[in-house]
């Protein structure tokens, strides 16, 4: 059996941690066919990291080198990048979800024009498996509430039309609440989940969300409330920051390193 040949797109933090686990621990069923970065030197470092993993000049370069291509770039890019790849014959692994979450059902239909498949990692929360499944009854309600350190949400723009000052916080502080279409637009680099959630429930207009700026706080907590004819689901994550990069989760990654053992082995457990 061929090894399945994987190109990265976004050679950041999460880009980074992808590259080294496929070329450590999946080397047997899979290969870092490529490495692409809008930013050369990020790519070349990687590159030089990954046991000189080829550089694609650019994102056509790549897609021809690979039969998955993962973004890790950024919300802005990560539609046009899979457009680009199924459009290519490849599946795509979205890193970026906010990216898509206007864009979904166009998405959809290209990869089934293509003949391609979309995979969507469950990112930085748990109780996607439980939505997926109630989603097939009836769901009433779907809410999460974030809660993370004030440092986390600097630069912020949102934060700082709404005249919000976070240095010196001294108690936890409600920052967004509305739905996950608009803390999308407007935390861009923080509310990932909120894309993922939408996206595998209600959709972004009728899931909820509340944003919380917390001082005493060091992980990102992600608390999600599902209510629906099957039940009430309750979850909370606590996660611990990525090391390279402290507004992602450790768990996203993981969550995508998961997806890529999943795609690679007989058994397949869970929804």
């Amino acid at each position: 059996m061929s090894k399945i040949r994987i190109g990265i797109v976004g050679c950041g933090a999460i880009g980074s941690s992808l590259a080294k686990f496929i070329k450590q621990d999946l080397k047997r069923k899979a290969r870092l066919a490529a490495l692409y970065d809008l930013d050369a030197q990020k790519a070349l470092r990687l590159s030089a990291l990954a046991g000189g993993c080829p550089v694609a000049r650019d994102l056509a370069h790549l897609i021809e080198k690979s039969d998955l291509v993962i973004e890790a770039a950024s919300k802005n890019y990560s539609f046009a990048i899979a457009r680009q790849a199924l459009a290519g014959g490849c599946d795509c692994m979205i890193m970026s979800v906010g990216g898509i979450i206007d864009k979904f059902k166009t998405l959809e239909a290209l990869a089934a024009r293509h003949g391609a498949n979309v995979f969507i990692p469950s990112g930085a929360i748990s109780g996607i498996d439980g939505l997926k499944s109630a989603r097939l009854g009836r769901i009433r309600k779907v809410t999460l509430t974030t809660t993370k350190n004030p440092l986390s949400f600097k630069g912020v723009e949102y934060v700082r039309k709404k005249g919000i000052k976070l240095d010196g916080l001294k108690r936890e502080l409600t920052l967004f609440s509305g739905s996950a279409r608009q803390a999308v637009k407007f935390f861009p680099q923080n509310i990932n989940v909120a894309a993922i959630l939408s996206l595998a429930g209600l959709g972004p207009d009728k899931t909820r969300i509340r944003i919380v700026a917390s001082p005493g706080v060091k992980t990102n907590t992600h608390e999600i409330e599902i209510q629906s004819e099957s039940g009430t689901i309750r979850t909370r994550t606590e996660n611990v920051l990525h090391p390279d990069n402290p507004k992602t989760s450790f768990l996203a990654v993981l969550s995508a390193i998961a997806v890529l053992k999943q795609m690679l082995e007989p058994i397949r457990i869970g929804t």
